[in-house]
């Protein structure tokens, strides 16, 4: 299991707060992932689709979708990877390595960061299921859901040490 970091915004404006939480969320994410092997970062333990590497994969196609696409405007072709959710997002082609996915993540978490940077809070946009939406409402998404992530990838990460004892 992944040892829990302590948070180190805890105070401020409300954007410095949710930006804060958020980046410390997608750390948190890749840390359950970082350092395994190649094998163990493909490892199915449960019967979705979950893998440490697929969390990973999700994750970056989670911020596309909300962050380039929704809020950006860009086109699924603009957004330089995966749009699709579900189980296909945590599809990770066998040529990409734990690496690779590591830094895909950072790199879209990075252009995801530069275009809500250049909305208010109360921006919204029309999501095509849920109706309207506010940027902080896709802060909000984004955060609970790479919480939840990140403690998948604990659990899974936890499986995998104890799996290597035996």
């Amino acid at each position: 299991m992944s040892t829990w970091s302590i948070p180190q915004t805890t105070t401020g404006t409300e954007r410095l707060l949710l930006d804060s939480m958020l980046d410390r969320n997608r750390t948190e994410l890749i840390n359950t992932a970082r350092g395994l092997s190649e094998e163990d970062a493909r490892a199915r333990l449960v019967e979705s689709m979950t893998t440490p590497i697929g969390l990973l994969k999700h994750a970056a196609t989670a911020e596309r979708i909300w962050f380039h696409h929704l809020l950006g405007g860009l086109s699924p072709e603009e957004c330089d990877g995966g749009t699709t959710g579900g189980d296909p997002s945590f599809l990770v082609a066998d040529s990409q390595t734990l690496a690779d996915v590591i830094t895909e993540f950072e790199t879209v978490s990075s252009l995801s960061r530069t275009i809500a940077a250049k909305f208010d809070l109360d921006e919204t946009r029309t999501h095509p299921h849920i109706g309207e939406v506010n940027l902080r409402f896709i802060y909000l998404l984004a955060i609970e859901d790479f919480a939840r992530h990140a403690g998948h990838g604990d659990i899974l990460r936890e499986q995998l040490t104890q799996s290597a004892r035996r």
